[in-house]
């Protein structure tokens, strides 16, 4: 993504709970080259995700306050200032919650953005909730004196929102970030301000297949076969070997090559189908996978058999390699064949 920072507005918006109050500047803010620089840094270093989302609402897109306030800043780029203000009453409005923290609120409109090699323009909202505390050492006759001062720690973005104009009649494309909060309060700024979802693409359907496959081999597969650690680890290698090799995904060509046995394909279908319903998600059966979903799932996926408290077997390769079995005394025990020591 490559961004140039044409209009900024800020504002100030507390916690309407504890009656902090909201405050509207008067006009947009005026920086210099080297500011713009370091807020371009701030604000965008954190977006690194290609998992995407769009704006939505249960009855009518147009009823979603944001993307309106949005569709107008694009419409016409010399309203944002406007627009900004009403941004800011409606972030203040949803923060209700005691937990959450005011803070300064920023609406920027950027031209000449580029997002998976599409030129279009975006729209940044970003949020500055914490204050680090900075030491600033002066030279005092002939030595120094430290003063320390509070301020906004340029490298940590609290919350920020990417808003890129296109896609439009699925509620533009959207990136968002939430460095900060972990609770309930979580949820105010993607779902009660944003009210956002995940975008239906190759990353939500990578995401979700791999998902899916992690929760069969981990949950399913041991409650309706007899199948040891190892063969549960060396199948989860297998699924994640399969996405980073392929560009495409088809279920029937996953299936067959890396579960392969009829019976336990039966199964996994059939949990398909239960999964999809528990978890109110969309599986396709054929996507052009995303490396960046396949990237960050795989770290999930726990090549490691834990025995007792006293070791841990990493498997990555050739499930064969490994034998179970009890010996005379009863007691458990893997057989490991290698070659050389590395």
């Amino acid at each position: 993504m490559t961004f140039e920072i044409s209009t900024i507005a800020l504002h100030n918006v507390g916690n309407k709970l504890n009656d902090e109050g909201i405050k509207l500047s008067k006009s947009l803010l005026n920086i210099d080259e080297s500011i713009n620089s370091l807020l371009s840094n701030y604000f965008l270093t954190p977006f690194k995700s290609e998992e995407y989302f769009n704006f939505y609402h249960d009855s009518d897109l147009s009823l979603n306050e944001v993307f309106v306030y949005a569709e107008k800043i694009f419409e016409n780029p010399q309203t944002l200032f406007e627009q900004s203000n009403s941004l800011a009453k409606h972030l203040y409005e949803q923060s209700i919650h005691p937990k959450i923290k005011g803070g300064d609120f920023y609406t920027v409109y950027f031209k000449d953005s580029v997002i998976n090699g599409e030129t279009t323009s975006a729209i940044g909202l970003f949020k500055s909730e914490n204050k680090d505390t900075f030491l600033k050492v002066l030279p005092s006759g002939d030595g120094f004196e430290i003063e320390s001062e509070k301020g906004v720690n340029i490298n940590k973005l609290d919350k920020g929102c990417l808003i890129f104009n296109t896609g439009k009649e699925k509620g533009y494309v959207v990136s968002v970030i939430d460095n900060t909060n972990k609770g309930a309060e979580a949820h105010y700024w993607i779902d009660d301000f944003l009210h956002v979802r995940q975008r239906k693409d190759e990353y939500y359907n990578t995401q979700n297949v791999l998902s899916l496959c992690k929760n069969f081999v981990t949950k399913e597969f041991p409650q309706h076969f007899d199948v040891s650690k190892a063969d549960q680890v060396d199948l989860l290698n297998k699924s994640v070997k399969f996405f980073k090799e392929n560009d495409s995904f088809n279920m029937k060509e996953f299936t067959n090559e890396v579960i392969a046995q009829p019976e336990v394909i039966k199964t996994f279908n059939q949990y398909k189908t239960t999964y999809q319903k528990e978890q109110e998600i969309d599986i396709v059966d054929s996507f052009n996978i995303s490396e960046s979903a396949v990237k960050k799932q795989a770290r999930a996926f726990k090549s490691i058999i834990k025995l007792d408290k006293n070791f841990h077997i990493y498997i990555h390769g050739n499930r064969e390699l490994i034998e179970q079995g009890t010996d005379e005394k009863g007691r458990k025990f893997y057989k490991i064949f290698y070659k050389e020591e590395m």
